[in-house]
């Protein structure tokens, strides 16, 4: 490539990285960062998680009571969907305890 070339795509690409720093017209850009805290969203994942398994089983109990419009498939989905959220809460659990035991065995 030649330097003419080469400049004329640097400024392309400087253009481009120009328009998507831009914000779209409209759209807020949130720029904050942990405002609410470790213990809110900690407290917000488990209640996620709760949903996912009330609403699963309220679509497993509507297919038992033989209500037309659920099918078996949507009901395996949402209870495949509630099992790994909450696997993924145990799993999350057991680094936060293993961490906690991990600080408190520290020597001060």
């Amino acid at each position: 490539m030649s330097s003419p070339s080469i400049q004329s795509a640097l400024q392309q690409m400087q253009g481009l990285a120009a328009q998507a720093a831009q914000p779209i017209k409209g759209e807020q850009v949130s720029t904050a960062v942990g405002q609410s805290g470790f213990g809110s969203e900690l407290q917000a994942s488990i209640q996620r998680i709760n949903r996912l398994q009330q609403a699963s089983n309220a679509k497993a109990m509507a297919f038992q009571a033989g209500e037309p419009n659920i099918e078996l498939n949507d009901v395996m989905v949402d209870m495949q969907k509630a099992s790994v959220a909450f696997q993924m809460g145990m799993q999350v659990r057991n680094r936060l305890v293993t961490a906690y035991r991990d600080v408190m065995n520290m020597q001060v």
